[in-house]
């Protein structure tokens, strides 16, 4: 099947990282044979998943640039079915660098064409920004999940995202599809929580994943121990919740 799956939002500490690791990680559970890339110069993804970020002599910058091939990039991770091609502070250059070249859009769509088939689902882990790493990710993905949190700001900002992906839509990859909107950060006892979750349901509707991330400590806990949520504490809220938006992102592409 080999689908790639990205997950973007351009604001920052809204559960991209967190998603990236554990939905990875879960659909390897699952008996999927999944790949993460880390597109994100913080490299959180990488070292969330026990990864020496200081150590990566191929990642994610030398993939884009093509200096190597994605399958020179890839190792293997603690979680069962996961690999990861991870990234290093260096693709903090990647942007200035593609803004002279052809297809600059292009340059991670083009890498993962080798390998898209060895995987049943390629996770990219966005950085929080807009720029060109993100229309990579965007051009090269087939489609998007949006983390967003349950929190006042929960919606500003994500009328830009949307226009980014229909621009990408219109221009790079007219095949990207809105894979869902996933709520994080979930907390039952806020009425606000409560209040954000009613509000994305109604204006989005069936764009909306049935699964809810609720705020839970051992997933926060998980990335300073180098595990995902399952291997860390696999009888947790956290490794629930991400198993069934595993199962919910499994049956739908089952479907299609």
């Amino acid at each position: 099947m080999g689908k790639i799956i990205a997950i973007a939002n351009q604001k920052g500490g809204v559960g991209k990282t967190t998603t990236s690791i554990n939905l990875a990680a879960a659909l390897g559970v699952l008996e999927k044979k999944v790949l993460l890339i880390d597109a994100d110069p913080q490299a959180n993804a990488s070292s969330g998943l026990g990864i020496d970020v200081e150590g990566v002599e191929i990642g994610t910058y030398q993939i884009i640039e093509h200096s190597n091939t994605a399958k020179e990039g890839v190792i293997s991770t603690s979680a069962p079915n996961v690999w990861i091609i991870p990234a290093h502070i260096d693709l903090v250059a990647i942007e200035i660098e593609l803004v002279d070249k052809d297809n600059r859009e292009y340059m991670l769509k083009q890498a993962l064409q080798e390998i898209k088939e060895d995987y049943d689902y390629i996770i990219i882990d966005c950085a929080p920004s807009l720029g060109l790493l993100t229309l990579n990710a965007l051009t090269a993905a087939d489609s998007v999940v949006i983390p967003i949190q349950c929190e006042y700001f929960a919606l500003e900002g994500l009328g830009k995202l949307l226009n980014t992906i229909k621009s990408v839509q219109k221009i790079h990859n007219p095949s990207l599809d809105i894979e869902g909107l996933l709520l994080t950060m979930y907390d039952t006892r806020l009425r606000l929580s409560n209040q954000v979750v009613e509000e994305v349901q109604k204006h989005f509707n069936n764009m909306v994943f049935s699964t809810i991330i609720q705020r839970n400590i051992k997933l926060s806990e998980a990335p300073s121990f180098g595990e995902s949520i399952i291997n860390y504490d696999a009888t947790s809220k956290g490794a629930a919740n991400y198993l069934n938006l595993a199962e919910e992102i499994i049956k739908k592409n089952s479907s299609n």
